[in-house]
């Protein structure tokens, strides 16, 4: 279980295959103890991924405060340094997109190409659903709230199956519902998340980008992220027959990144 002394922060990371290196950087709540999560992904068949436990969250230091986008790009990019990784490919999915944003803003140079899975750009080109407007309810409810927002398609049905009960058990998180500063961490995530704003800073990116989302995604929109690919100097889109989680049991998404990492 290695840890990263990052500033004020100890970094839960893992690390999985062979190859080039490569950071993947999670999504809102990520936690590297509910699988499957990056270091299962068909990336390590071709990258050593790198993936971690964000600040406030899974086995990362959950500190009083310090929850702004500054410091979640802060982080990714001490993390890199520390672990040896720059340059490298950075995949940002959902939350992690808006911090991979931020990193790329700032530190470029760490970066030798971009992917920005289901993921918004905030301010004028336009944000990902205001999850921090959201009232606080049971599990059950906040789940079946967040899988509506994420697929148009699902019916009250679509609970009662298989594929939902697999997405269920890797949402519950309240075994680890009584650690010390959970719930902080957790709301220090969301309200970050609602100051996102990369909008300006995506015109200068100098990286090629490969953008990629779902259809049917209600919380980061396709008309958003066509957005970003227009802002995005070299820039190319993908959109799935899918919804905000587009690339779970699809594999061609994954072909696509490794087609564009590997050029």
């Amino acid at each position: 279980m290695p840890f990263a002394k990052i500033r004020d922060l100890d970094i839960h990371y893992e690390q999985a295959g062979e190859g080039p290196d490569m950071l993947v950087i999670s999504g809102t709540g990520g936690d590297l103890r509910r699988h499957p999560n990056a270091t299962d992904s068909p990336l390590t068949k071709r990258f050593r991924v790198t993936s971690y436990d964000q600040r406030g969250l899974g086995q990362t230091t959950k500190p009083e405060d310090g929850y702004t986008m500054a410091n979640y790009a802060e982080d990714a990019a001490a993390l890199m340094d520390h672990l040896g990784l720059a340059p490298c490919p950075v995949l940002g999915i959902s939350f992690g997109g808006m911090v991979a944003q931020n990193l790329a803003a700032r530190y470029p140079q760490k970066i030798s190409r971009l992917a920005l899975y289901c993921t918004s750009p905030g301010g004028a080109g336009g944000a990902s659903y205001p999850l921090h407007e959201l009232p606080e309810v049971d599990q059950e409810t906040a789940f079946r709230r967040m899988m509506k927002l994420s697929d148009s398609r699902v019916t009250d049905d679509w609970f009662d199956t298989d594929a939902a009960d697999v997405l269920r058990k890797r949402a519950d998180k309240s075994e680890f519902a009584g650690e010390e500063g959970f719930l902080r961490g957790a709301r220090g995530q969301i309200q970050a998340r609602a100051g996102h704003d990369c909008w300006e800073a995506l015109a200068g990116l100098p990286m090629p980008v490969h953008l990629a989302g779902g259809l049917h995604d209600q919380i980061a929109l396709p008309e958003t992220m066509r957005r970003m690919a227009e802002r995005i100097a070299e820039a190319e889109l993908k959109l799935y027959d899918g919804g905000h989680l587009f690339f779970i049991g699809d594999p061609q998404p994954y072909r696509d990144l490794i087609e564009f990492l590997e050029r």
